[in-house]
């Protein structure tokens, strides 16, 4: 059942659709997900005896493999990684993507605050605001 004027987590705008990654700002993002996915942490039997054990879902999605590519010294293998990363991109969370945006140092100058220092907007003048 939906409410009007409210976003289901299905139809919610995704959280950066106008990121565009070049190679090296891929590779950082990738690393930074792998770092994220590792966090996640799930329970698992071991000798009788319950252990933590760090997420595989990095594996599972190949990042490994697209690190390696976004690495790799000739531009096609680099290109083939780049690709894998913005096909893999859209369909991570939008809560997933903004760890990973966060890790990397990634912000909108338009949605900073006045007091934060990495805008680089002027004051308003007196009287205007």
């Amino acid at each position: 059942m939906s409410v009007p004027g409210r976003l289901s987590p299905w139809n919610r705008p995704r959280v950066v659709d106008t990121i565009e990654f070049d190679i090296e700002t891929a590779h950082a993002a990738v690393l930074a997900l792998q770092e994220v996915l590792a966090r996640r942490t799930h329970r698992r039997k071991y000798l009788g005896q319950e252990v933590l054990v760090p997420g595989q879902l990095g594996s599972a999605l190949r990042l490994p493999s697209i690190a390696s590519q976004l690495r790799g010294k000739t531009a096609p293998r680099r290109e083939r990684g780049l690709e894998a990363f913005l096909t893999l991109w859209p369909t991570l969370s939008p809560a997933t993507q903004e760890q990973v945006l966060d890790l990397i140092g990634w912000y909108e100058p338009d949605k900073l605050s006045w007091e934060d220092k990495r805008s680089n907007r002027k004051p308003l003048p007196p009287g205007t605001g």
